[in-house]
């Protein structure tokens, strides 16, 4: 194993590993489901406890997956079991648990690659003008949505998911991973930024910026809006006790992980904004209502906005790019720890390992395709917010409390202070068990 560690592949800059983990963050849930929570809440109402939630989560269970796994240098299996080896001598109990995450993170990615497939067949559908013919005949973009997302009903669209995904990350972490996102970040914000720049310009768009910016005080009395703001921000800031362990585990020593961890928490934060400040007041040029999250947001009713507003073809253009980049940023950070898995337990070249992942992905992925809601629900509601209790429980009541202390401080001046643990253990931990028993009593709060 230390012969496999030497030659363990890394960021080889922290702006490089800061743009990785914000690609892991920014995804669907940023595009598709924050902007609708955001109208179904009620504007600010929805965002005061939402960025409460994001700074808490941001302070604790990010800074301590990028913190475990560059401590354990690998991912969640050697991280817990190095772990529990502290606690009691045994790695192998912390090994077994750490297999839970990784599944979780195969799991999530294999429906993951679905929806990506959607949205290179709807981008492709937008360049070539397909989108914009089909004017707002709600049966045509209804029936178009629906054809795709049966039963084995976009194969060609997910296999090339597949394979670009596959091709970044056998090019390894700087060389794929590292370059891809440098090019798929900034991107995105520039597309998104010009996009909320034009929607602004178009008449009637007001309306949907003076509803974000309302604020209903009787609302922030509703027990569910917090929960529902709680899910959202640990969702979206992405742990789940796989792919920012595994991330920070290709980090330096020499880098700041408490300032990376800000600066994750921020550009998402930024990115869910945009998606919100293009989405609603795109509704309301439009005159439709946010309705409805999820896929049939981004396929079916924003597909008729972008066809009934002026330069709405050049608008779903730069629309689905961003949306794919999302996607693919996401889909290559859900696969990295299943991938480094098999490296590092088999010793396995990254391009075999990528090769075995990718395959086996993308044939549980042709079969799932008429049932992938409820796949992503399964996953994201059960085992995602346990992966996250795991990797929170090993790191801040396990590992022993100077571990800890030094696996965040590492490289940094100014050191962490002691709100930090006490934070971590005794509301990170309970909190991310509020996550899971939330989720499975109404049905999924991320």
């Amino acid at each position: 194993m230390g012969k496999h560690e030497k030659e363990r592949d890394g960021f080889k800059s922290r702006t490089g590993f800061i743009l990785a983990c914000i690609g892991s963050a920014v995804g669907m849930g940023n595009i598709w489901r924050f902007p609708y929570m955001v109208s179904d809440w009620g504007g600010m109402t929805f965002l005061i406890p939402y960025i409460l939630f994001v700074i808490l989560i941001a302070s604790t269970g990010v800074i301590e997956e990028m913190a475990l796994g560059r401590a354990a240098k690998g991912g969640p299996i050697k991280a817990f079991g190095v772990c529990t080896e502290m606690r009691t001598g045994n790695k192998k109990t912390g090994e077994l648990i750490g297999l839970l995450p990784v599944l979780g993170s195969l799991a999530l990615a294999i429906g993951y690659t679905v929806v990506v497939g959607w949205i290179f067949k709807y981008t492709f559908l937008a360049l070539t003008g397909q989108i914009a013919g089909m004017k707002q005949d709600m049966n045509q973009i209804g029936g178009m949505f629906d054809s795709t997302a049966s039963a084995f009903g976009n194969n060609l669209w997910l296999v090339i998911a597949v394979l670009v995904t596959a091709v970044i990350m056998a090019m390894g972490i700087a060389g794929g991973i590292e370059r891809a996102n440098g090019v798929m970040m900034p991107l995105l914000f520039v597309l998104f930024l010009g996009l909320g720049v034009y929607i602004f310009s178009l008449p009637g768009s007001s309306a949907g910026y003076r509803y974000i910016f309302t604020i209903n005080p009787k609302g922030l009395l509703d027990p569910r809006l917090w929960i529902y703001a709680f899910g959202q921000a640990f969702f979206s800031l992405s742990i789940a006790g796989n792919g920012t362990v595994i991330y920070g585990s290709y980090l330096k020593d020499s880098e700041d992980l408490v300032s990376s961890a800000k600066n994750v928490a921020i550009f998402d934060t930024i990115a869910a904004l945009l998606a919100a400040f293009v989405i609603i007041p795109g509704m309301a040029v439009g005159g439709a209502e946010l309705s409805s999250g999820g896929p049939g947001l981004m396929f079916i009713y924003l597909v008729n906005v972008f066809n009934g507003m002026p330069g709405g073809k050049i608008v779903g253009i730069i629309f689905y790019i961003c949306v794919l980049f999302a996607g693919m940023s996401s889909l290559v950070n859900l696969y990295e720890a299943p991938v480094a898995t098999l490296q590092e337990r088999f010793g396995l070249k990254r391009v075999s390992a990528v090769g075995i992942i990718a395959a086996f992905g993308c044939c549980i992925a042709l079969l799932i395709q008429g049932i992938v809601s409820g796949w992503m629900d399964a996953v994201s509601i059960y085992i995602c917010p346990l992966g996250a209790m795991l990797a929170a429980i090993m790191f801040f009541w396990i590992a022993d409390k100077e571990f800890a202390l030094k696996a965040v401080n590492t490289g940094r001046e100014k050191k962490i202070r002691t709100w930090f643990l006490p934070l971590g253990k005794y509301v990170l931990v309970p909190l991310a068990l509020v996550a899971l028993i939330a989720g499975a009593v109404l049905g999924g709060i991320g």
